[in-house]
């Protein structure tokens, strides 16, 4: 229903490339917890960044389906590849995009489509997680700047050698009800005032780049103010509202991924005289797993559907985010069990498959956060 020919082309070219250039580099790179500039330059120049944006800025000009097919097809085989990809062009590009001036997009939006620079989008703080509202990053206007105060932490593509720059959600008052006031601001990696610190020791996406942002009397023009003064939360909820779409892709790119794992192990792994796949608790196994892939895929592709038709998608991008990163931990957990104690040896994929899903569950709101948007989208 929702597949062209066009869509199947993407799909094909983005599976080659990321089986011969992303799946040899994986292991090591997750071992070293290297970030890959070499990759990343390869995914632009594949066309993978601003998939969705417009030529006239640089972009590809395609659907939401193609770009959420090519972050199921990198996750697929790497999570951390995945999370560079997903992470740049919802969280990064797409504010920029959607809320930005034209002076703005045609500042930033050119670099940021080839694969050459990265951008973060820093909204979490240490003590603003799923309580985004508990935002303590500040923001005073002082003549013609905004002078920001504050620290970011979980940042997806902030820090890396090639990371130009990040949009930051500050408080920048109190509204006419008593509550906080949110505005969003683009902030340059080489402003004073503003750092943006590697994290290590991950146990999942370990080759991806993530930082904490920290701001010391950082002064921002009036310029870099994206959107109004108190349009933060908007921004940053729809920003989320799309950005769901593409870690429920990592989502099912991961479960895919982890299923075929299971399915040429089971072919290769002989017990009592004959491969694994031939027993029935292995074959029913195999075909839950199936289930629930497809079952995924078609959620999935339906809320990428109502968002390129214009019609609303919060709702079914939510319930996709859910069930695709629930569906990778049953999957890659069964996987694993198919592989017995080999599962636990690094020398087998499926044990970074294993690791990398765990974030799924976390990333861009909760599992516990999704139902609550489900339920009042529901009438509950």
């Amino acid at each position: 229903m929702y597949i062209t020919e066009e869509h199947e082309l993407i799909r094909q070219t983005v599976r080659d490339f990321a089986e011969r250039e992303i799946r040899p580099r994986a292991k090591e790179l997750d071992e070293k917890a290297e970030f890959s500039v070499e990759l990343t330059r390869m995914m632009g120049e594949l066309g993978l960044f601003g998939m969705y944006i417009s030529p006239e800025y640089g972009g590809q000009g395609l659907d939401t389906l193609s770009y959420i097919i090519a972050v199921e097809e990198i996750s697929r085989v790497d999570g951390s590849q995945g999370a560079t990809l997903a992470a740049h062009n919802s969280l990064g590009v797409g504010p920029l995009y959607y809320y930005g001036t034209k002076e703005q997009k045609e500042k930033y939006l050119p670099q940021l489509c080839t694969g050459e620079a990265l951008w973060g989008f820093g909204l979490t703080e240490p003590d603003a997680g799923s309580d985004s509202r508990g935002s303590k990053t500040k923001a005073v206007k002082e003549g013609k700047e905004w002078v920001i105060n504050g620290s970011k932490i979980f940042i997806t593509n902030a820090s890396s050698s090639i990371s130009v720059g990040s949009t930051v959600q500050t408080v920048t008052g109190i509204d006419e009800k008593g509550e906080k006031e949110f505005t969003n601001f683009i902030v340059p990696r080489n402003t004073p005032g503003f750092r943006a610190v590697s994290m290590h020791g991950k146990m999942m996406w370990r080759a991806s780049d993530t930082a904490e942002l920290y701001f010391d009397d950082c002064r921002i023009p009036e310029e870099n103010m994206l959107g109004g003064v108190g349009e933060g939360s908007k921004i940053m909820l729809q920003t989320l509202d799309s950005g769901r779409l593409s870690i429920a892709a990592m989502g099912l790119g991961n479960a895919q991924g982890a299923f075929e794992l299971a399915m040429q192990y089971a072919k290769e792994r002989k017990q009592f005289g004959k491969p694994i796949i031939k027993f029935q608790v292995t074959a029913f196994k195999l075909a839950d797993m199936a289930v629930k892939i497809e079952h995924a895929r078609a959620l999935l592709y339906k809320a990428c559907w109502l968002k390129d038709n214009h019609q609303p998608f919060a709702m079914y991008s939510a319930m996709a985010k859910l069930y695709c990163s629930e569906i990778a931990k049953q999957v890659s957990d069964e996987a694993l069990q198919i592989h017995g104690g080999y599962g636990l040896m690094k020398d087998y994929d499926i044990e970074r498959f294993y690791r990398d899903q765990r974030l799924l569950q976390i990333g861009e709101g909760t599992s516990e956060i999704q139902r609550l948007v489900i339920s009042r989208y529901i009438g509950c």
